[in-house]
């Protein structure tokens, strides 16, 4: 032993703590997409903090299944239908919007233009 104490329970996993902050990450974004102003979704976000806070001290890995299918339910349950995406993003309002013609060779042009005449 080298004397260095950890505060961190070394009974839980990398995989698991980067679950857990997924999942936390994906209900505050979640909810953020039913809120048009950050003010009142900033209630729901300490609701949602407060519900992992809760659940921080369950060592048991059944009880910790069972809270995370019932989590994953919740989430599925809550999924906004038309969710935000900013604009520049795939699928946003301004994604290949003026996007450039595409470059025919010689010969296809040749053809667009003697098709028109």
């Amino acid at each position: 032993m080298s004397g260095v104490v950890s505060s961190v329970s070394p009974s839980f996993s990398a995989a698991h703590r980067i679950y857990v902050k997924s999942l936390y990450k994906r209900a505050l974004v979640n909810s953020l997409n039913w809120y048009i102003r950050r003010d009142l979704w900033r209630n729901k976000a300490i609701e949602i903090r407060a519900e992992f806070e809760r659940n921080r001290g369950v060592t048991d890995p059944r009880a910790l299944a069972a809270i995370f299918e019932k989590a994953e339910a919740e989430l599925a349950r809550t999924q906004h239908p038309d969710p935000y995406r900013p604009a520049l993003f795939p699928d946003g309002t301004k994604w290949e919007r003026n996007i450039p013609p595409p470059i025919f060779s010689a010969e296809e042009k040749a053809a667009a233009l003697a098709a028109h005449h």
